[in-house]
Parts: C-alpha cells; sequence; structure tokens
C-alpha cells in the first residue's frame, strides 16, 4: 500500500503528477511510475532494469549491503543447516516448509514423475554427441510441453502444480541424459529408493561394470548427496535474475511452462550468468601454480589489467555472500573426502587464503562467493566443466518454477513490454537514389 507520495515536475510545461510511494515487507520502498506517461508524457530509462521493480513478489529477499537472504522469509544460513533441497523446493513452490507427511507425499510425487517418456529420449539421438549439454538441455526441455499438451491449460490450478511438479521431477532424469549422451554411455532410470540428490549422482555415475568389479561406488556416498543438496539449496533462487525475469516475462505472455523453463535455461547459459563457476576452474588453471598468485592478485588490483579474479565479490552483495560462507565448509569437507590431493585444489585453497588476508580485498570487501566454491566441488564430484552451467540450471529450476506459478496466480500481472529510447535516424522519405 502506497503510504506517501513522490510529486514530479515537468519544468517545460509546468506540469505536476503525484506517483505512489509502494512500501514491500522488506527492502527499498519503489515509486510507482504507471501513470508518469500518460500525465506527463515520459517514459523512465533504466538499462539493464537495475533500478526498476517489475513485479510484486513474496518468494525471495535479498539485502546485498547486509548480505541478507531469505527463502519465504527464512534465512538461508537456517536452511541451508537443517533442511534438504526437497523440503526448500517445497517451500519456495508451495510458500511453506512441509510437514512430515506434506514431505512424504512431495517426494513420492517427484519419483513419480522422474521418468521421462521413451520417446523423448530418442530426441537424443538428433544431437551430435559433442554438442553442449546446455544445448540438449534448452531442447529437451522445451520438448517436454509435445508430451503433455493435453495438461496445457493454464487456467487450471491443478494444471499448474503438476506442469511445476513435473519439471521439478524430470531435470535431473534430462540433465543426466544430456551428460550420458555426450560421453556415449547407455542411459539411467530414476530409482525409486534413493533420493532426489542420490538418484542424480546414480544416473550420472552408475556403470553396470561396478555391479562385477567390485569397485567403490562413491558418488552413493552421502556426503556427495549431502553437498549436492545444499549447493542445490543455496542455487535454488536468487530474486529477480536474468533467468528468472526472462522466464517471468515469457510466462506474461501465456506461453506453456515447459517452453518459459527452456527460455530460462537459455539465459542462463550466458557467461555472464550461470557460467561464472566454470570460469573460476579456467583462471585457476590459467594461474597454474601457488607461486605465480601474487603475481594475479597485483594484476587483479591493476585497473588497467584486463584480468578479473573470478569467484570474488558479488555485483549484488557488497558485503560477504551469505552463500559463501556457508558453502566454504562443505568444500572443505568435500575435498578432503574426494580431491585426492589434486593440484588445482591446493591451488585454489592457497588462493582463498591469501586474498582473504590481503588488505586490498578486505577493504573492497571482494571476499570468495558463491561460485568460487560451488565450481571447486563440482569438480571434486566429477561433474565435467560444461556440465556446471546445467546443474545452476536443475537448482534453480525450483526457483523458475515457484516465480511461473506465482505470476500465473496474480490479477495484476500484464505481458511484459518494455519500452526503448529511440536513437535510430528520424523519419526520412525514400527516393530512388537511396539505392544507387
Amino acid at each position: 500500500m502506497a503510504t506517501k507520495r513522490v510529486t514530479v515536475t515537468d519544468p517545460a510545461s509546468e506540469t505536476s503528477t503525484e506517483l505512489p510511494v509502494l512500501e514491500g515487507s522488506l527492502g527499498t520502498p519503489v515509486i510507482d511510475i504507471q501513470k508518469l506517461t500518460k500525465e506527463l508524457g515520459y517514459f523512465s530509462y533504466d538499462p539493464g532494469f537495475v533500478s526498476t521493480a517489475s513485479c510484486q513478489s513474496a518468494i525471495t529477499y535479498i539485502d546485498g549491503e547486509q548480505g541478507i537472504l531469505l527463502y519465504r522469509g527464512y534465512p538461508i544460513e537456517q536452511l541451508a543447516q537443517q533442511s534438504t533441497f526437497l523440503e526448500v523446493a517445497h517451500l519456495l513452490i508451495f510458500g511453506e516448509l512441509p510437514k512430515p507427511a506434506e514431505l512424504s507425499a512431495f517426494a513420492a510425487e517427484i519419483k513419480r514423475e522422474a521418468m521421462i517418456h521413451e520417446t523423448l529420449r530418442k530426441f537424443f539421438d538428433g544431437f551430435q554427441y559433442d554438442a553442449h549439454p546446455m544445448a540438449m538441455m534448452v531442447g529437451v526441455v522445451g520438448s517436454l510441453s509435445a508430451f503433455y499438451h493435453s495438461e496445457l491449460d493454464m487456467t487450471d490450478p491443478e494444471h499448474r502444480r503438476i506442469s511445476a511438479i513435473r519439471l521439478l521431477a524430470k531435470m535431473p532424469t534430462i540433465a543426466t541424459a544430456c551428460y550420458r549422451h555426450s560421453v556415449g554411455l547407455p542411459f539411467v532410470y530414476p530409482r525409486g529408493d534413493l533420493g532426489y540428490c542420490e538418484n542424480f549422482l546414480n544416473m550420472m555415475f552408475s556403470l553396470p561394470s561396478l555391479q562385477y568389479s567390485g569397485d567403490t561406488q562413491w558418488y552413493l556416498d552421502p556426503l556427495a548427496s549431502e553437498a549436492l543438496s545444499l549447493l542445490f539449496i543455496l542455487h535454488a533462487d536468487h530474486e529477480q535474475n536474468a533467468s528468472t525475469s526472462t522466464v517471468r516475462l515469457a510466462s506474461s505472455t501465456g506461453a506453456n511452462p515447459y517452453a518459459c523453463i527452456s527460455a530460462g535455461i537459455a539465459a542462463l547459459w550466458g557467461p555472464a550468468h550461470g557460467g561464472a563457476n566454470e570460469a573460476v576452474l579456467g583462471m585457476l588453471n590459467e594461474i597454474g601454480h601457488p607461486d605465480r598468485i601474487p603475481e594475479y592478485i597485483r594484476r587483479a588490483k591493476d585497473k588497467n589489467d584486463p584480468f578479473r579474479l573470478m569467484g570474488f565479490g558479488h555485483r549484488i552483495y557488497k558485503n560477504y555472500d551469505p552463500r559463501a560462507m556457508i558453502i566454504r565448509k562443505a568444500c572443505h569437507a568435500v575435498l578432503e573426502r574426494f580431491s585426492q590431493s589434486d593440484p588445482l585444489f591446493d591451488l585454489a585453497m592457497a588462493l582463498e587464503e591469501m586474498a582473504l588476508n590481503d588488505d586490498y580485498f578486505i577493504e573492497k570487501r571482494l571476499y570468495p562467493n558463491v561460485d568460487f566454491y560451488s565450481g571447486i566441488i563440482y569438480k571434486a564430484l566429477n561433474i565435467p566443466v560444461n556440465m556446471f552451467t546445467v546443474m545452476f540450471a536443475l537448482a534453480r529450476t525450483a526457483g523458475w518454477v515457484a516465480h511461473w506459478l506465482e505470476l500465473k496466480s496474480d490479477p495484476k500481472q500484464k505481458i511484459g513490454r518494455p519500452r526503448q529510447l529511440y536513437v535510430g535516424a528520424p523519419r526520412r522519405d525514400y527516393v530512388s537514389q537511396d539505392r544507387r
């Protein structure tokens, strides 16, 4: 509700209008500018929409200055310590943490929907063996609408709920199928006796030979699934980021949910968005040896040097990324169990220690962020680098479907239609000599 108003005056016409100031339950108030164009004849100009609230939402709240991240009001620290990914997904999608009976029913429905149609499996045969997994994800997730077209009446709340469950359930199966196709391994079906994260790891790494050779099935180690659950929780939602905004924009047109999530996957694929943890490993490979860390830290401080220290600082968090504080402990535990003395991990830990004790980084608050640690954990769990963004998409599906459901139930939501500041040629008349 508007508690006060801001008066905006156009000096040229001496016309004024009062714009309501809206306050949410937390965060910066917003000025409602919907009548600015009608009364004063102006649009607002905000490249990247970095100062514009595009919607009302009750899902996630971020305070970048204080390093706060809340899912439905719950601090991320508490959820990461006490909840599983499926509990957090239920919270994001339905608004409340599930009671034991609700969680059992939710998990059972996820397991029932985890299989993909056998015909859908044939889609993978149409992809080149070395196709990027994200390219396959975009195509296969979008194609789900061809299999469930009879349930695409999005005016029906039950159809919306089923679609949300189906997307969350099938993403691990589709993601692992993308990986198995890329390495020429047979697909592995989800198992009813495994949880969400355990199933993902089994579908990724299970090999028939392991049943006979006596090799250790390391991917069924509880620490591996716990680390994965933690990563999924931390990546489940992050307010109105580029991919989430893409999902909401596509949803505003009435597009089916599978197309909307596919659009979100495509947006996430961009290296400026979902590829940051992959960039961290690229940077570590470039540094190469702990002896070279001081050189690269000096370069990172030099404004004239194009080198950037990936995985440090955050566009939103001006303090420590709260997710990084949580994941750091898990990172060290995973490395101790699975790293097998990989020189790259030793390099990462040396870089972390040196940066955390450098006055420049402390003054600028350039602390390691969640991407610094998540890439290291994924590598320790044998997740291929080209699957890192797929992992991000898998986790973020919980947030995407939550925002999709929220938008579909919002009676005030309109089709997205941003404006522009036109800087092209003014009106001109066509004459034949223009083409000579």
